[in-house]
């Protein structure tokens, strides 16, 4: 058997807009632009990438479920994802919906604001994704037995801590630093766990697609169904099952149509299963698979960045003040919670936690840096940082600090 499991991860941030510092105690709007121009507003981006990138690309994988009985996918969504979704465009959740009814789509625990707040609070954690897990029960009907951390963000006390919640697997970056001789393309055991699986992302075939398949300056370009199955094929001799793990709007909005990226998704499905032995399996069939050793995460790995590490959003002192800022204000707002005061602060609290806030505060030079740049809704990191820290005031001022 050679397999590939395919998973898509889909998410939009609640964007703060430029937040003065005299809307402090006057305005508690923080997320809602009326300028539908405004490089903030949450509504044209969401529809721009809608347009761009969801609408195809589920029509691309609605197609070929119907196509193919063998092709199966697995999928995260994040909450604030699916709060804009219902807010503007309910019919892609009814699309999700759908497909997951199919049996044929398994859909990925995380966080539900995205956040990074396993490395500030682990109660917030454990409730975000609590919160997460019961968004999926009452829209989708489904209980996740899977797990991925915001950001693949992974090491042998996020391990732990998921099995703990109740998780079979969980996705993890295989990053040579950590496998050293070993194969992402097998199925291991986390250390320090008892039955916790680790599903490994194949970052050189992923970010192939999701990252060079539009650069004209690469060797391989341009790359073809052909030579990416001949690369499919030779990683099959090192471990069965490749996991490609690839953000959901790689099509259409990091790789323009006009690159050819829904072609070619759409002809490496039918041309890998019209071949005798090759599968496509969901990530709980792949953890089903004995796990072939144990696998430590020492230190924290992500999928970001050439460093692969947590420093995209906890690299420089903006990072650390905003966010360490944001956490110390989480007693006095749960307090307020608790006696109903301002019942909208502790949702304004949480959307703050979301990892792209601290993503957009960057200040990372080179192709990294131009990666951030291209991410962000803001002129520059410091105006990031400062509109971040005049909502810290203004919630301050809410909770009478």
């Amino acid at each position: 058997m050679r397999g590939i499991c395919l998973y898509l991860h889909i998410h939009q941030p609640w964007r703060f807009r430029a937040y003065s510092i005299f809307d402090v105690g006057n305005s508690d709007n923080y997320f809602l632009d009326g300028n539908y121009h405004s490089k903030q507003n949450n509504e044209r981006i969401f529809r721009k990438v809608a347009e761009k990138s969801y609408l195809p690309t589920f029509t691309l994988l609605e197609k070929n479920l119907k196509r193919h009985e063998g092709f199966k996918f697995s999928l995260s969504v994040t909450g604030v994802w699916l709060e804009q979704a219902e807010l503007w465009m309910p019919e892609l959740i009814e699309r999700l919906k759908k497909m997951v009814k199919t049996g044929r789509v398994e859909l990925v625990a995380e966080t539900y604001y995205h956040s990074m707040s396993f490395f500030y609070d682990r109660e917030e954690f454990e409730e975000q994704v609590r919160k997460q897990i019961t968004t999926f029960e009452r829209i989708f009907n489904v209980t996740p037995k899977v797990f991925r951390n915001t950001e693949l963000a992974y090491n042998d006390e996020v391990g732990a801590t998921v099995e703990k919640l109740g998780f079979n697997a969980c996705l993890a970056e295989g990053w040579d630093k950590v496998l050293g001789w070993r194969s992402p393309n097998f199925v291991y055991q986390a250390a320090g766990t008892k039955n916790l699986k680790l599903l490994l992302k194949n970052y050189r075939l992923s970010d192939d697609i999701a990252f060079r398949f539009s650069n004209k300056e690469w060797k391989d370009w341009p790359l073809t169904v052909e030579k990416y199955e001949t690369w499919l094929g030779g990683a099959c001799l090192d471990g069965n099952v490749i996991n490609l793990f690839i953000d959901f709007e790689t099509f259409g909005e990091h790789q323009w149509a006009e690159t050819g990226i829904f072609e070619f998704m759409d002809r490496l499905i039918e041309s890998w299963l019209a071949k005798f032995d090759n599968k496509f399996l969901t990530v709980s069939e792949e953890a089903a698979s004995p796990p072939v050793g144990e696998l430590s995460y020492p230190w924290t790995v992500t999928w970001a960045d050439t460093e692969r590490d947590l420093s995209a959003w906890m690299g420089n002192k903006l990072q650390d003040e905003a966010m360490r800022e944001l956490y110390a204000l989480k007693k006095e707002i749960l307090k307020a919670a608790s006696v109903g005061k301002d019942k909208n602060l502790l949702e304004d609290f949480r959307r703050l936690t979301t990892s792209d806030h601290a993503y957009y505060m960057c200040t990372k030079y080179w192709n990294d840096g131009d990666v951030h740049a291209y991410f962000s809704a803001y002129d520059s990191p410091y105006d990031a940082f400062m509109y971040f820290q005049n909502i810290l005031r203004s919630l301050q001022y809410r909770l009478g600090l």
